[in-house]
């Protein structure tokens, strides 16, 4: 007799929208929040969430992951864990602001633009893919049977999408499906991914707050 394999879903959930009025590009900085719409974005999101059968949760350190995490947990009488494999890609350009937008045009930051297939200016795809990868088996694995939470950030969250479904990892940014505290979940049959699917719980709010701002 053939016994059917278990089905396990993991949901990858990017973090809500961050407090942050000057347009720093902040990657890996520590005391980036959410702001009070990107926790209103969490809540919905563990809305969104509630009537699964979640029993796993686990973010970046980051934290907005973490104050992301938080309310999807709680619905489910959860502890928040903490997987550093999740975590923001490295990235040269950390630190510096949008609106000092003459960065690329600075002499000193040429030689971080040369290869936007690696990409050059940050954390390789494939070691960014491989790390999301194996956080990805770990919350299967907690969670079999069951659902778990991954809790990341949008490049990771994207280039994993990728990996899973056989695509290049090397893309245009503004293409990403990818939108503040979106949910991309990934079903397993056994220790196989058979399906992703991708939703936007919170999507409307962002549109509310700033028109075409969730494109």
């Amino acid at each position: 007799m053939t016994v059917a394999a278990v089905t396990t879903t993991v949901h990858v959930i990017r973090h809500g929208e961050v407090e942050n009025p000057e347009g720093v590009l902040y990657g890996r900085l520590p005391d980036f929040h959410l702001s009070p719409l990107g926790r209103q974005m969490a809540e919905v999101t563990a809305d969104y969430l509630a009537p699964r059968d979640i029993v796993h949760v686990v973010a970046s350190p980051l934290e907005r992951a973490q104050e992301t995490a938080e309310p999807i947990a709680r619905r489910h009488g959860l502890a928040v864990r903490t997987d550093a494999r999740v975590v923001e890609a490295a990235n040269h350009f950390q630190g510096t602001t949008v609106a000092s937008g003459g960065v690329l045009h600075q002499p000193q930051h040429w030689a971080f633009m040369r290869n936007p297939f690696r990409p050059s200016w940050g954390e390789p795809y494939r070691q960014i893919a491989t790390r999301m990868m194996a956080a990805l088996t770990t919350a299967r694995m907690q969670a079999r049977g069951h659902e778990a939470v991954v809790v990341s950030h949008q490049l990771p969250v994207w280039t994993l999408r990728r990996q899973l479904e056989g695509r290049r990892l090397w893309h245009d940014p503004r293409r990403r499906e990818c939108t503040l505290a979106s949910v991309t979940s990934v079903r397993y049959e056994g220790d196989d991914p058979v399906e992703v699917s991708y939703a936007e719980p919170a999507g409307h709010l962002l549109a509310a707050a700033r028109p075409g701002a969730g494109a």
